[in-house]
């Protein structure tokens, strides 16, 4: 409490300090962070323009940590401008406006909240209609944009300028939205006290006029003769209205088909807020068939305006993120965008342990030929995961891209060298860096020395061993070198049954593979080799040689067989009395040796 230590003794400042430790513990903790922001809006009673500048500090740094981890939640980004506006005036508070719409701009209750702080504490029409116009870019195209239209129209209503609200709706009557009749009735009422020049562009209204003119005047009757009287202006204007009427109604027909088409994918949507719960399956599937649906009937506009409602509610869910980088890497020239998308992903929404998008924006800047950017990424997430294998080995081998292939292992043996990489990552790593003298280098030699030599530094590593006894089975054979491979392969396999840590479970699946390979390219004694390991492998405990010399304590079989005849028939069970006295189950341990759960002491699943 070094900020306040003056003020410790002060309820609000206790408790502001017991929620900061506990977002500090867990700044992931959304609640822990909700709390926060109430004890810092409660300090001294709440802030105003008279309270102390220690107070007001700490709340402009909660909500900046805050927004900075959270920015899509408009509501604190509006409660921070009426905050700022209290302490500070209009200038704090419009500065806390264009944070927040840089943040999340498709809002379309924070534009009009913005829009509508500006009317009230502007003078100026032309710099609110200007905001109001960046607000319509920004938004417009919303479903649920009419709160934000209203604001417009209202806005102009106030100066009385017809001409600028007739203006606003002649665009809205085209977006298909909620309340896309209530506009165009209004539309359609003002349109008959306009000027003809406004109503349409003036090729279109030349047009119209010159199919009025091309129809032959109607007939008057006039006792027995009938006289076609010359149409007057008036008369002309009345038949073009009611052409534009038509071309209006026309307009109506084709927003109500759009809106109709979007209804059933809209009134799916039962979050189109952000929030850290998770959202159910149903709601994950409307919004990507909602994608798939507008990505075939509209053009880049109204596709990529989805994508951005779809990432305010699915921020997290890094699916999405592939499926808008990928669409927008489709499009021409629009790199930038791309970019942009994948440093959204990888800097603020997707956590830190779903790697895969930063690797894919690492491959972007590839690309994009700035080599650098992407090795700075992946030295960025090995600051954040240390010894994380999937980051490593995409690393070595951009770096083999690159460089060549001693740029790759050097990567290789640093990590591996590396304090910040535990046994089983270097193992891993280890099989990684034989893998590219194989396979890139070529070296099948080389290859088995790095195997080789490292194979009593990773006995406990499933990777190495996997990989290991994977790279033997795939060398080339022939008749007269199928002897020599298949000794290579059985030490291998005999180095995993004798000397490795692994478990009994991964032993076995490995052993598996083993006999595959003896009865497909085995020579006439694989046979009698098969039969051997299926009595190690799938036999009962008693014939199972190998796991019982593991098991005693002097690497002899006879020791073991023993102690299962004392302890009647219960191999590798080192009875505790004073453990079952305990009340702890004796066999838990056997059947952890086998890889398996041990089963309830009462013999019945417990209920949770």
């Amino acid at each position: 409490m070094s900020d306040y230590a003056n003020d410790e003794m002060k309820p609000e400042f206790a408790e502001f300090d017991k929620a900061n430790r506990l977002v500090l513990e867990d700044p992931d903790e959304f609640e822990s962070w909700e709390k926060l922001v109430r004890a810092a809006e409660s300090l001294e009673g709440g802030l105003n323009r008279n309270s102390s500048p220690q107070a007001i500090a700490l709340t402009r740094g909660v909500f900046d940590r805050f927004l900075a981890k959270f920015p899509l939640l408009f509501g604190y980004w509006k409660k921070y401008a009426d905050m700022e506006f209290s302490i500070a005036g209009t200038e704090a508070a419009e500065m806390v406006y264009e944070r927040g719409i840089a943040s999340i701009g498709i809002s379309v209750d924070l534009w009009a909240n913005y829009c509508s702080f500006k009317v009230e504490t502007s003078h100026d029409p032309d710099i609110i209609r200007e905001l109001f116009e960046r607000g319509a870019n920004a938004v417009g195209l919303d479903f649920l944009s009419h709160p934000f239209w209203d604001k417009y129209i209202e806005f102009e209503e106030r100066l009385e300028c017809e001409d600028k609200i007739f203006a606003i709706l002649e665009r809205v009557v085209h977006i298909p939205m909620h309340q896309y009749a209530r506009y165009f009735d209004r539309f359609r009422t003002l349109a008959q006290q306009r000027p003809l020049v406004e109503l349409l562009p003036a090729d279109t209204l030349s047009q119209f006029r010159q199919e009025v003119l091309a129809e032959p005047p109607p007939a008057v009757q006039a006792g027995q003769q009938q006289i076609k009287m010359e149409r007057g202006e008036l008369e002309i204007e009345r038949e073009i209205r009611a052409r534009i009427d038509n071309f209006h109604l026309e307009i109506f027909s084709r927003t109500q088909t759009e809106t109709t088409k979007r209804w059933t994918y809209e009134s799916e949507i039962k979050r189109p807020y952000f929030h850290v719960t998770e959202l159910d399956e149903p709601q994950l599937v409307n919004w990507r068939k909602y994608l798939d649906f507008e990505e075939v009937e509209s053009g880049f506009e109204r596709v990529s305006f989805l994508y951005e409602r779809c990432l305010v509610t699915c921020a997290l869910y890094d699916e999405f993120w592939y499926r808008y980088a990928r669409w927008m890497y489709a499009q021409d020239g629009k790199e930038e965008e791309v970019r942009n998308i994948y440093q959204r992903a990888s800097m603020v929404f997707v956590p830190i342990g779903r790697i895969g998008i930063r690797l894919q924006y690492a491959v972007f800047e590839e690309t994009q030929a700035r080599p650098d950017m992407s090795r700075a990424i992946y030295e960025s997430l090995l600051e954040s995961l240390p010894g994380n294998i999937e980051t490593i080995v995409a690393w070595a081998n951009f770096e083999r891209r690159q460089g060549g292939l001693d740029a790759a292992i050097s990567v290789y043996r640093a990590q591996i060298e590396s304090d910040k990489c535990d046994i089983y990552a270097k193992g891993a790593l280890t099989a990684e860096w034989a893998r590219l003298l194989w396979k890139i280098k070529g070296s099948v030699e080389e290859a088995r020395q790095v195997f080789q030599k490292n194979s009593h530094w990773y006995l406990d590593s499933r990777y190495f061993w996997i990989n290991y006894l994977q790279f033997e089975m795939e060398q080339p054979t022939s008749a007269e070198n199928e002897q020599q491979n298949f000794e290579r392969i059985h030490q291998v396999m005999d180095d995993i049954r004798k000397k490795s840590h692994l478990s009994p479970l991964t032993i076995k699946d490995l052993s598996h593979l083993y006999m595959v390979y003896l009865m497909e390219r085995g020579s006439k004694d694989a046979a009698k080799e098969f039969l051997f390991m299926d009595k190690e492998v799938n036999g009962p405990f008693s014939v199972q040689t190998v796991n019982k010399i593991k098991l005693s304590e002097d690497g002899k079989e006879g020791t073991t067989n023993r102690r299962m005849m004392l302890e009647n028939g219960h191999p590798g069970v080192e009875i505790d009395e004073a453990a079952i006295r305990r009340g702890e189950n004796p066999y838990t341990k056997y059947f952890q040796q086998q890889g398996e759960q041990a089963p309830p002491a009462n013999g019945q699943e417990q209920l949770a």
